[in-house]
């Protein structure tokens, strides 16, 4: 259990700094570890998964950043 434990707090480290691509270099690493149950892999996996995607569709957008965006997106009131 050690080993998870270790994955589990590598895990939380890498969601807590909001970094996609050292998400994503976890998340391939988790692929290849042959030391976790199919089970715990997943797990930890889509917990990666998870904050990818959040973090992909803007969640952390203000609102001033969404009204830029649609004012750069929009042309003569039409999307561009």
């Amino acid at each position: 259990m050690a080993h998870l434990d270790d994955i589990i707090q590598q895990v939380d480290e890498t969601l807590a700094r909001h970094i996609i691509f050292e998400m994503n270099t976890l998340l391939i690493a988790l692929s290849n570890d042959g030391e976790l149950t199919r089970e715990d892999r997943y797990t930890q996996q889509q917990r990666l998964r998870f904050a990818i995607a959040q973090k992909g569709h803007g969640h952390h957008r203000s609102q001033e950043d969404e009204d830029a965006r649609r004012e750069r997106l929009t042309k003569d009131g039409e999307i561009i």
